[in-house]
């Protein structure tokens, strides 16, 4: 048996299948980007959510496209946005 399996002979799957099963890919406009350093910090602050799989910044186009497990939170990036000192204007 491996060890998935549950004594009962029923298996599951891991919190991160499921949660990269289930990831959305959710695209915002984010002005206020100018260099690399906003890239790095920015990459670091989304991507230090909790439900946060994978964030890439797009500084040339002023986007930041954020994977996560399950439905992002709208208002908690934007907060975080913020706080780095950048402006999210809303979904690309």
């Amino acid at each position: 048996m491996s060890d998935c399996c549950t004594t009962d002979g029923s298996c599951h799957t891991s919190t991160t299948e499921t949660a990269v099963a289930d990831s959305h890919e959710t695209v915002y406009a984010v002005s206020g980007m100018t260099c690399g350093h906003c890239k790095s910090t920015l990459t670091k602050a989304i991507g230090d959510l909790e439900s946060v799989i994978r964030v890439d910044v797009d500084v040339d186009n002023g986007r930041v496209t954020v994977n996560t497990a399950g439905e992002p939170d709208d208002a908690l990036i934007s907060s975080v946005v913020d706080e780095a000192g950048y402006d999210l204007t809303g979904r690309a």
